[in-house]
């Protein structure tokens, strides 16, 4: 009986003690203050929240064609953003490189790298989802898929891969147009970043 009440006295708090701790260390945020005739007013930073109202649909085709629109969107958008950083690391690299020689062997390197993570994945994306995904890398990088194809792999591939996109019914110079076409496109996206989607 006193082992009980020694563990229940000093034991079980201690522990539960420690573990407010952590949870309190993982939570603690620090808020300024500020003083204004005796009454102390607490200042925080609060990130900006979009809310969209909720969509409404005319008949079940649009509903179904919407979600169809954003599933493509989540499929496309991670491998968009992805391209968009790696190149963006690209150029600052290759603007330090001296010589041709090492921008086309660091080029080559990439590709390599980018074909042996992504080439399994991105096969698996359907005409639709890659149609979005020529578009987003327009909005991620500034330039159409075309003229990345051309400013890294030179005019022969980019003239291929766009006669291959051709056969497909697809362009590899579409542009986005964030107030425009792709204006749903655009909200789908900012849902998504904002965890809304």
């Amino acid at each position: 009986m006193k082992r009980v009440i020694f563990i229940l006295t000093f034991i079980l708090p201690a522990g539960l003690l420690y573990a407010q701790e952590n949870q309190a260390d993982s939570k603690t945020h620090v808020l300024k203050s500020v003083i204004i005739e005796g009454d102390t007013f607490l200042i925080s930073d609060i990130p900006e929240v979009k809310i969209y109202p909720a969509r409404k649909f005319d008949s079940r085709w649009q509903y179904w064609r919407y979600r169809r629109l954003v599933r493509n969107v989540k499929a496309a958008y991670p491998y968009a953003k992805t391209a968009g950083d790696i190149l963006k690391d690209l150029d600052q690299k290759l603007a330090v490189m001296p010589t041709e020689i090492q921008r086309k062997r660091y080029v080559n390197k990439v590709e390599k790298q980018i074909r042996d993570e992504f080439e399994d994945k991105v096969k698996h994306l359907t005409i639709s989802q890659g149609r979005i995904l020529i578009k987003l890398i327009d909005r991620e990088t500034g330039n159409t898929t075309y003229e990345v194809l051309k400013d890294m792999k030179g005019n022969f591939s980019a003239v291929f891969w766009q006669a291959i996109a051709r056969v497909f019914g697809s362009t590899l110079k579409s542009e986005y147009d964030a107030g425009g076409d792709d204006e749903l496109i655009e909200s789908i996206i900012l849902m998504i970043e904002s965890g809304q989607l």
